[in-house]
């Protein structure tokens, strides 16, 4: 019987290739980990340990106002806030699943969504059917170079139709509510709401932030004005937490460690002294791992709100003369050849110190819906507005006069109308005779003002003849007058301050203009200067309307520590003997302490003593309205400059009223406005002083009722112990 050979299997064969390969690979499998662990372990660790430090800036209240007599006039409103602080690299995603969230607790308004918004967030929320709006032919273009992927977009945006884009309310606030969240910086807590964010929209919130990453309640703040509307436009605006820094002024905050949302001063004293307001901020170091989430958080400082102001500002003065500006608008409104009249100007300062007392305007403002008119503050037109300021400059003349040789103290004109050939012939009011230098300022005459004019130019005056003057006697004339401040800048600590315009022709004719005040214009704040200038006995002061800095602290009820007392700053002195400005001073006496003066029937029989030049220039009127006249439209500014008491002044002020009436006369409500500012400043020194009295007699009193307590108890003790 024959053997059957027995088939040969390969299967252990390969079954043994197969565990020795498992075990090649296993054998390298553990080398590479040892390598690992050996080698590179604390490599590695180190990059699953690592983490990232950032430092954020939390930004603090801002800094208060205070009157003079610290009344508060700026404070911030503490306001419920809602905030979202992104974490790095959260995506877009799950902020949309936040905001979906969190649109289910609170009420956000919807009116800042734009088209371009509700269509970014039809693509965020339908990443396919957006896709599906560029074609493949478009792709290749892409890839080919001849578009960008930007114009893709651009084409994904045009195609979304209205009907995709439409959004229920529900969605609109999820989507308002994005914008938000989008809009923050990361780790920097950015506000979702804070305006009319209920309590109870407060606590569910409070109830959901397990559910809510990145979403916290907390505590901004607003800026709230006690006198309402008074002297806001000086104070300046505050940028809100939406619009952050200014772009015209990025790189300059972000320079001084500024966040893109900070909240900083827009104007005027809010941002004059931005630095001091804004106070120094809280430092927060926060540590993070790969995945952006916080592990780690340290308080560098714990910041400080911002220093308080306290201002140079009256506000009881400030109050009353605004009330004495608006009753006169609407009186003399009443009357009749006053249709280009619209606003008033007061500016009060201490002449001494230039300390600004009072910095009020109103003018008539049309809503330009209702056709209604309305009296609007318009206090920053002292600085922001100039105009004609006739007479009330000729002190200012008669100085220069002195100075340049044209005139003596004493020197004599006749008063009689001048006619230069070729032009009409120009006079006073009234003929006035012979007078000198006091009586030209007493009666308020133009032609003793073109006669001085006219020997500065070194020309001689022949009637009917051609006048020759010298150009150069204009430049003499306007620098003379920018001592004292007029056309030129008064520095005081308010940005955007005009200069004022000054008249490009150099006929005699507008030289004797010049003289008068009826060429050049300067803004009230100007004029205001002027007249201090010659109160104090020649020293330009710079207005300033910062008195103090303090520190801030935390009991609302009491003001800080003194931190920077701001000390008066001279320009400049007169280059003029004394005698000269004193002359000056008895001329400004005589308008309205002698029968006769311009402003005697105001102040000639006061309790208190007062100097002052009246003013009144032919003008254009160059208003708001001034498009709907085809010519120049004439008519009258009218002025009143001044100080008080005469011999020692502690107040100077200055009047302005615009296109006040057209023609030849009219009313007085620059002498009116300056009688009334002048009656309540006395007033109320006198009711202050009263007070002041009765409060130390009353201290006296609890003192010495004190003494007398304890002499009868010392009496009562001795008695016992006898």
């Amino acid at each position: 019987m024959n053997k059957k050979k027995k088939k040969k299997t390969h299967v252990p064969f390969r079954l043994n290739i197969l565990f020795f390969l498992v075990f090649v690979l296993f054998s390298a499998l553990i080398l590479r980990l040892g390598v690992v662990q050996i080698v590179y372990g604390d490599d590695y660790r180190r990059e699953i340990e690592k983490t990232e430090e950032v430092t954020v800036n939390n930004s603090v209240p801002r800094g208060k106002m205070y009157d003079r007599n610290l009344k508060l006039m700026v404070d911030n409103q503490p306001l419920d806030a809602i905030t979202y602080t992104r974490k790095q690299g959260t995506k877009q995603t799950e902020m949309v699943e936040t905001a979906e969230k969190l649109a289910k607790l609170i009420e956000k308004d919807t009116n800042k969504v734009t088209e371009r918004d509700k269509k970014d967030f039809w693509i965020l929320n339908h990443p396919k059917l957006a896709a599906k709006k560029i074609t493949d032919k478009e792709r290749k273009k892409v890839e080919q170079g001849e578009l960008e992927e930007s114009d893709l977009y651009k084409l994904q945006l045009k195609r979304i139709t209205e009907e995709e884009a439409k959004l229920s309310k529900k969605d609109m606030e999820t989507l308002a509510i994005y914008r938000e969240f989008a809009s923050g910086y990361a780790l920097t807590p950015q506000i979702v709401k804070n305006k009319k964010v209920t309590k109870e929209e407060f606590a569910r919130v409070s109830e959901n932030l397990d559910s809510l990453p990145g979403v916290d309640i907390s505590t901004d703040w607003d800026r709230f004005y006690t006198y309402n509307k008074t002297l806001k436009s000086v104070l300046g605006k505050v940028s809100s937490s939406e619009e952050g820094l200014p772009s015209e002024s990025l790189d300059y905050y972000l320079a001084r460690d500024y966040s893109r949302n900070d909240r900083v001063g827009k104007s005027y004293i809010e941002q004059q002294y931005e630095d001091i307001l804004q106070g120094q901020k809280a430092k927060v170091r926060n540590v993070t791992d790969k995945s952006g989430n916080i592990v780690d958080s340290e308080v560098i400082t714990e910041g400080q709100r911002g220093k308080d102001l306290i201002l140079t500002i009256d506000m009881d003065l400030q109050l009353a003369t605004e009330k004495i500006i608006e009753k006169q608008l609407i009186a003399k409104k009443k009357l009749g050849n006053t249709k280009f009249l619209d606003r008033a100007f007061v500016v009060m300062m201490d002449p001494n110190t230039g300390e600004v007392l009072t910095m009020a305007g109103k003018k008539y403002e049309k809503d330009p819906k209702t056709g209604r008119s309305s009296i609007e503050d318009f206090a920053l037109g002292n600085i922001t507005t100039s105009y004609t300021m006739g007479s009330s400059v000729k002190g200012a003349t008669v100085l220069t006069g002195y100075q340049q040789g044209a005139i003596q103290p004493g020197t004599y004109f006749y008063d009689t109308k001048l006619k230069i050939k070729g032009t009409k012939a120009k006079g006073s009011y009234s003929n006035f005779g012979n007078i000198n230098d006091l009586t030209a300022l007493k009666v308020s005459s133009n032609v003793y003002m073109f006669r001085t004019a006219i020997n500065i130019a070194g020309a001689h005056y022949v009637p009917n003849e051609p006048l020759n003057i010298s150009s150069s006697a204009f430049s003499t004339i306007r620098n003379s007058f920018a001592q004292f401040g007029l056309g030129t800048r008064t520095g005081i600590d308010l940005p955007n301050e005009m200069s004022g315009f000054k008249g490009s022709e150099t006929s005699p004719g507008k030289l004797l203009d010049l003289a008068i005040g009826q060429y050049d214009t300067y803004t009230p704040m100007q004029l205001v200067q002027y007249v201090s200038t010659i109160a104090n006995g020649g020293n330009r002061m710079k207005p300033h309307m910062v008195k103090e800095i303090r520190e801030p602290v935390d009991d609302n009820e009491e003001l800080g520590p003194v931190d920077e007392e701001i000390s008066p700053t001279v320009m400049n002195r007169l280059d003029m003997k004394e005698d000269w400005i004193k002359r000056v001073q008895s001329g400004f006496e005589k308008v309205t302490m002698e029968q006769g003066g311009t402003a005697y029937t105001y102040f000639g029989k006061k309790p208190y003593t007062v100097a002052a030049k009246t003013g009144t220039a032919q003008a254009f009127y160059d208003g708001p309205n001034r498009t709907d006249y085809s010519e120049p439209q004439d008519t009258m500014n009218i002025t009143l400059v001044g100080y008080a008491p005469a011999k020692n002044p502690e107040v100077a002020f200055a009047v302005v009223v615009p296109w006040a009436y057209q023609g030849h006369t009219g009313h007085s409500m620059s002498k009116e406005i300056g009688e009334e500012i002048m009656d309540t400043y006395f007033k109320l020194k006198k009711e202050r002083a009263k007070k002041e009295n009765t409060e130390t007699s009353t201290d006296l009193k609890v003192e010495n009722g004190k003494d007398v307590q304890k002499d009868q108890a010392e009496v009562r003790k001795s008695q016992e112990n006898e």
